[in-house]
């Protein structure tokens, strides 16, 4: 059976699905490769969000190709659903398949022997048709590249799988439970590669957490499978959430369920210790889900809720449906409920139109608030959105400034958060190790861990990965804090009542 490579890109949605790709290849016979330069087979699986997530697909297929000549590559996700014939003209490239066909990617590898894909180039021919009528329709060819894409608005299709373990050793499995969106915010093209929002059911859900919080025995030593580093637990104690437009998820279910009643099923129903949110809008953003975050020691104390722009006359032509003093208020309420919580947001630098006082009114507002980090966006036109149409563009030199500006001040506030920990004993959860995990001022080796309001902590000493640990906050060092251990809870499925942020 055919070896293969899945090389990811972009959002942990986009991650998820390639998760879910990789899942089922394995269940029908494939081999996963190490490498993509030893694989007979790569799925490429893009993303498109920025000119330069298009920019960087391409040069990482060139750079496969130039490695790997004999692979068969074929290119799928955001990128493959909005320009196929772009991504078709590059070398190397044999099959180019949209979101909308995403899920038949497995029967399409598993059908076709990389000798097949060899000879159609070679004779400018399609695919077979016996492999082609497992997609359903035809595949047209330009260049002797298979194209196969639709409308993604007809294809219901959820693709997911937990992101966990692989050659990354994730220690927190992310699961994604929402994709699509039925916002048309004018600078996004993401509702246009990834359809409607829709939502994987509640049961489901709650199966994969009750199955990923499972005990599981170790592979044994002569395993093909995997046996993870120094591991002591296979089950997940932590679990990130994550979705397109994840506050939507149950609109589109029925019957209807709020996003905030599955996580009260997940508190009920399952063993998980620790939950967490990957981004929620803040129009989704209510007093009741603030109030669960604040009364449980099992959902992470970390919010990401993107901004955009502080400015009401940008945020309105950017079709963002909050102004400035609602997200405020909402952020104001998280800092007084949990004053020691995480608090992100995106925003984006150079949005058309933008000038020089609606920047500045972004950064006083950032400044203001009690943000703990930032992701800096430079604005670049999405072909098929409103804002790429819009006349008054800003030019590049100063949505580069721009946006250096707002990551200096993202900096500040993040080591200003960070030193506002010192002194704190906190619970965290001890990351994998590799051959960096080694303080190179002090050559004392340390093993990561991240605290539930999102800090990155070093830990001296060597701990297995997947263990709550208790430290004492001692100091800072670069984008670090360094955790002095007070114990180690193997088997703890509670936050002890003295370490709950309050």
């Amino acid at each position: 059976m055919s070896t293969f490579y899945i090389q990811q890109f972009g959002c942990r949605a986009t991650q998820a699905d390639g998760a879910a790709l990789e899942r089922q290849l394995l269940d029908r016979g494939c081999t996963p490769a190490a490498d993509p330069a030893l694989a007979e087979i790569v799925v490429l699986n893009t993303c498109t969000v920025t000119a330069a997530a298009d920019a960087q697909a391409r040069d990482a297929i060139r750079k496969i190709h130039a490695r790997n000549p004999a692979a068969r590559l074929i290119v799928t996700g955001c990128y493959a659903q909005r320009a196929p014939e772009e991504l078709a003209a590059l070398p190397g490239v044999n099959w180019v398949i949209g979101n909308s066909h995403k899920p038949q990617i497995p029967s399409l590898i598993t059908q076709i022997a990389p000798a097949t894909f060899a000879r159609a180039r070679e004779e400018g021919t399609v695919i077979p048709s016996e492999a082609r009528n497992l997609l359903f329709l035809p595949a047209p060819i330009v260049d002797s590249v298979s194209i196969l894409t639709g409308d993604i608005f007809a294809h219901p299709e959820f693709l997911s799988a937990p992101i966990q373990g692989g050659e990354s050793h994730r220690t927190r499995p992310i699961l994604k439970i929402q994709d699509g969106c039925n916002n048309r915010c004018s600078f996004c093209v993401i509702p246009y590669v990834r359809g409607k929002s829709r939502s994987l059911p509640p049961d489901a859900v709650i199966f994969e957490i009750q199955r990923l919080t499972a005990e599981h025995p170790l592979p044994p030593a002569n395993s093909k499978v995997a046996r993870p580093i120094l591991a002591v637990h296979s089950r997940a104690r932590e679990i990130v959430l994550s979705g397109i437009n994840l506050g939507t998820y149950g609109r589109d279910l029925s019957p209807r369920i709020e996003f905030i009643g599955l996580l009260r099923r997940i508190l009920d129903e399952t063993s998980l210790e620790r939950l967490r949110i990957s981004s929620i809008e803040p129009q989704d953003l209510t007093l009741d889900l603030i109030d669960l975050f604040a009364s449980t020691d099992r959902i992470a104390q970390h919010f990401h809720i993107p901004l955009q722009s502080a400015s009401d006359r940008i945020l309105a032509a950017m079709h963002r449906w909050y102004r400035s003093e609602h997200y405020a208020r909402r952020v104001e309420l998280i800092h007084d409920r949990l004053p020691h919580a995480a608090i992100g947001a995106d925003v984006i630098a150079g949005f058309p139109g933008e000038t020089e006082s609606d920047h500045a009114a972004t950064l006083a507002f950032i400044e203001r608030l009690p943000f703990t980090y930032l992701h800096v966006f430079s604005y670049s036109p999405r072909p098929g959105t409103k804002a790429a149409s819009l006349q008054n563009h800003v030019p590049a030199a100063t949505i580069k400034r721009r946006a250096r500006e707002l990551r200096s001040l993202g900096e500040s506030k993040s080591a200003a958060f960070r030193h506002s920990q010192q002194g704190r004993p906190l619970r965290v959860l001890t990351l994998h190790r590799d051959e960096h995990s080694i303080n190179e001022q002090t050559a004392v080796e340390y093993t990561p861990a991240l605290s539930s309001n999102y800090l990155r902590v070093q830990v001296p000493g060597i701990f297995a990965s997947n263990l709550w640990l208790d430290v004492l906050i001692t100091a800072q060092e670069g984008n670090y804090l360094v955790g002095e251990p007070a114990s180690t809870l193997c088997e703890s499925s509670a936050y002890s009542a003295s370490l709950r942020y309050s």
